[in-house]
């Protein structure tokens, strides 16, 4: 099946004399012992069952793993590695996930923080000990891309598991798994359930090894899982992935050269702009350049604040990936440790009309003019 049709049709597991087109909820937590049944909706549930193997299938993968937050998801993975491990990850690593690395691992794991949009970087980062490659690409929020293939070959030659942050670019612009990552992980929240009202995350591994039954023990046992009803709302929600994603690129795009252009803009940054630093990398790895880009206002963090409050069409919200605009300035959100400049604005680009969005912008743009 094409991707399309398979977002469609891969999601549904239908049982039962009614036949439904779509496939319930079951809500049971527990289910009658016998040969071959479920235990404990912990541990495993039908429309979790269904979500995971719809989730492999479009990643290209051999299994996959449905948690109750990206962040829930990215933590097995920290959790399943030796003790005393050191793993590599992006400086501009998104700030939930680089919390549990500086917070919560701090006397379990060493990270070395690099600019990975510079394989050698990786290079000069590995270490004896070095267990994991963790990319993220398109990154948050300054949207620079990592060569995942380049990067890959080199972790597999010194034997270094590598996972990919998948939540920009989604199955639909980008394949990890297919460009050497060993798992690839996204926050559902995001574009897969596309409405802002759905909280999940999500691992899909490439091998079902010792490492993968370690991080599905993790899913289990720890019980950070997807509920019932969310996992339909997921898989209802992917059906239309293909062809949301599609819209958020292109209206993502035409943004972001207007903003390329607009003389109270310092930069831009998104990939499909071909001056973006790494935009051939993008083009070589991507189908599409994802609905999400960042600028630099002209000015200092008020004048940043001010443009946001001035827009009509844009909420100020945390989030992306839903049909709805949001748009914030990221340093203010990510804390006073933050490395993003004071006057970036993340702008996740929702799918209204075109022409509201790009005149919304034009007339805040005038209020600090």
């Amino acid at each position: 099946m094409k991707f399309e049709t398979l977002a469609i049709h891969g999601g549904e597991e239908i049982t039962g004399p009614h036949k439904p087109v779509v496939q319930p909820i079951t809500m049971s937590t527990t289910f009658e012992h016998h040969e071959g049944s479920l235990i404990y909706s912990r541990a495993n549930n039908p429309n979790r069952m269904a979500l995971e193997k719809l989730l492999a299938d479009l990643e290209m993968g051999k299994a996959a793993a449905a948690f109750s937050s990206g962040n829930a998801a990215g933590m097995a993975i920290f959790q399943a590695l030796p003790l005393g491990s050191h793993m590599v990850a992006p400086s501009d690593m998104y700030h939930g996930l680089k919390k549990q690395l500086v917070e919560l691992f701090k006397d379990r794991l060493e990270v070395t923080f690099t600019d990975l949009s510079d394989p050698e970087n990786l290079e000069k980062a590995l270490q004896p000990n070095t267990e994991l490659l963790w990319i993220e690409t398109p990154s948050n929020p300054m949207l620079k891309i990592s060569d995942i293939k380049v990067l890959s070959d080199m972790a597999k030659d010194n034997e270094v598991r590598v996972v990919c942050d998948n939540t920009f670019a989604t199955p639909v612009f980008q394949n990890p798994l297919q460009l050497g990552a060993d798992m690839v992980m996204h926050s559902a929240t995001k574009y897969f359930g596309g409405h802002s009202d759905v909280l999940g995350g999500a691992l899909v591994t490439k091998v079902v090894d010792d490492f993968w039954q370690d991080v599905v023990n993790v899913q289990q046992t720890g019980g950070a899982v997807l509920s019932p009803f969310d996992c339909y709302m997921l898989i209802r929600s992917i059906k239309t992935l293909a062809y949301r994603m599609k819209g958020h690129a292109e209206h993502a795009g035409m943004i972001a050269s207007f903003l390329d252009q607009h003389p109270q803009v310092e930069n831009v940054f998104y990939p499909g702009l071909t001056n973006h630093p790494s935009h051939e990398v993008a083009k070589k790895q991507m189908t599409g350049f994802g609905g999400i880009l960042s600028f630099l206002v002209k000015g200092n963090p008020n004048d940043a604040d001010k443009l946001i409050s001035n827009l009509k069409y844009y909420t100020n919200a945390t989030s992306l990936g839903g049909v709805e605009s949001l748009i914030e300035r990221r340093a203010a959100v990510e804390g006073p440790n933050t490395k993003t400049p004071q006057n970036l604005i993340r702008l996740s680009v929702g799918l209204e009309h075109l022409d509201d969005l790009l005149s919304d912008l034009d007339q805040a743009f005038q209020t600090i003019g």
